[in-house]
This record gives C-alpha cells, structure tokens and sequence, in this order.
C-alpha cells in the first residue's frame, strides 16, 4: 500500500499491485479531516497507524484497523510540511512555517521537545537510531542536526544558498543527501561533514528517493527527473514527466517521489493532480546506462586490449 495527500484535503491509500495494473479497485480508502493541503504522511511499522500534518496546523493519527483519527497533537503555530516517524522509537517528529520541530510522544501526544534555531519553514526531516537521531532542513538554507536526548542542536551546516527542501538516507551507509535549488549535497551523518556535491540537476528540488541500488531519484519543481549513482555522484539519467491533457506547463512539478520496497517501482505525485508509477527498464544494462562513466571508460579500454 501506499498513501498520498493533496491539496484536496483528503488523503487517498492504494493498493500499489492494483495501480500498477490500472485496476478500478486499486483505490482502497479516502480519509478526511484536514481543512488545509496535507504536506506530510508517514505509516507506522510497528503499529497499524498513518499520521498526516497539513497547512491547516494539525498533526493527525489515524488508525487504520478503523479509518478513524485516535489522536490529535496540537503544538504548530502554522501549517506542517515535514512529518517522520522514529525507526525504533515511538516517537514523532513534526516541521512546519514556524520554523520549529516538534518531538511527539506517539501514544500519549505530550510533546517531548520543541527544536528551535531555524529561521524558516523546516521542510525536511530525517530521523535515524543513532545520534544525530533527528536531521531537519529548512528553507533558511541550512541543516541542523540534534541530540534528541538533551534537545539540542549538535552542528548546523551552511553550505545550500538556497531553501532546503528534501532529504533522503540510504539504508547501507550512514550517509544522507540534501536537496535544494542550487544543488545536492551528499554528507556524513554523524558529524555533518560534507562529502560531494552532485551537480547537474538546474531546478528546485522538491523529492529525493533512493534504492537499496544506491539510484538516487531528484524530482524538480519543473518536471525533471534525475536518476543518479549515489557512490559516485555521476547522473545517469535524465527524464522529465508529462502533465496530463489541459494542464497547464507550470503543472508538471514532482512533489514527492519514493521507491517501493523492491527498489523497481517509483511512485512520483506531481502538480497536475496525477500520481505516476514508474517501473525499471529490465532490457537496460551497465553498456546502455553506464553508472560509473570513467570505470565503465576504463573497462571498455581493457576490453579493447584483451581482444586485440
């Protein structure tokens, strides 16, 4: 399953095998609640829950055995665009126009801490299990990593001249990667030291996903997609989506974009009301879509040697 929210108000959950296939019944749920655009959703792991926060100030728990909103957790002074949960704590992180970032106790709403420093919406948030435990990036252009136990600020990290809108961590190495319009920035996650740039993408970038591949997905607030190789920084493709008929050109922008659990399928939401699933190329091999340009250079040449 896979769940999205909009600026309808409403969040829909699909059955991912069902949209793949265009199956009228692919749509399993409508939820409704939120007076304001829904900016963020995370599922739980652990229990049968969905939570959303929204422009409308409201950070929501659903329960998914009855479609019902068990909790409300009240806090924001502005509308929520960021909202992740922690991976082995029952605990909830929320971002929002307030420039803070809130830490939920999950079942008893009481709000552990209130992370205050950014001077702008905190539109992007990472939790991890180790310390820094939380990541935040805001449209300030900096990103801060906390000490969840003390609350407090550990390293903030200047580099983006530009509004911070998306982060996104490998499962293999502890690293993350920061979006913004000027570029993407690949860092170390325990001390925040930088490590490349990846450079190509000349857009607002809205949505990072990655694979357990190490595929790097970027989506632009003007309909690019770059695919790249998150080891080496190197771009090896370049798409740009399509807006459905009689939407006009500024509507093809990729909101939010995430692989599915296999790694092959990537689910992009996008400013013309649509969601599109996008499914890997299986006739694609390393001599059509090189990942490594200067290796696969060097392997062509000993290729070459050996032959003649």
């Amino acid at each position: 399953m896979f769940a999205t929210g909009g600026a309808d108000r409403v969040i829909k959950i699909f059955d991912l095998a069902g949209a793949c296939v265009g199956s009228d019944d692919a749509l399993r749920i409508t939820l409704t609640g939120h007076i304001s655009p829904v900016r963020g959703l995370a599922f739980s792991d652990r229990h049968p829950y969905l939570f959303s926060g929204g422009e409308d100030k409201l950070v929501k728990c659903w329960d998914l055995e009855t479609n019902q909103v068990i909790r409300h957790y009240h806090g924001h002074l502005s509308g929520v665009f960021a909202l992740e949960l922690h991976p082995t704590l029952d605990l909830l992180v929320t971002g929002g126009r307030d420039a803070v970032a809130r830490v939920w106790d999950m079942r008893t709403k009481h709000q552990v801490h209130c992370l205050t420093g950014h001077d702008n919406t905190v539109g992007a948030i990472l939790t991890r299990s180790t310390d820094p435990q939380i990541i935040t990036g805001s449209y300030d252009s900096t990103i801060k990593l906390w000490d969840l136990a003390a609350g407090k600020c550990m390293t903030t990290l200047t580099h983006h001249k530009k509004s911070v809108r998306a982060l996104v961590q490998p499962s293999f190495e502890n690293t993350f990667l920061s979006g913004a319009a000027d570029t993407l920035k690949k860092w170390v996650s325990s001390d925040g030291r930088f490590v490349k740039n990846f450079t190509g993408h000349g857009a607002v970038i809205n949505a990072l996903a990655i694979n357990d591949d190490g595929v790097v997905l970027s989506g632009g607030d003007d309909g690019t997609m770059n695919f790249w190789d998150y080891g080496t920084g190197h771009c090896f493709q370049t798409s740009t989506t399509v807006a459905q008929p009689g939407s006009l050109d500024a509507e093809n922008g990729i909101f939010a974009a995430k692989f599915d659990l296999t790694g092959t399928r990537l689910i992009t939401c996008e400013a013309d009301k649509t969601i599109k699933i996008w499914k890997e190329d299986e006739k694609a091999s390393e001599m059509s879509h090189p990942i490594d340009m200067a290796r696969w250079r060097k392997k062509c040449i000993a290729e070459a040697k050996r032959r003649y």
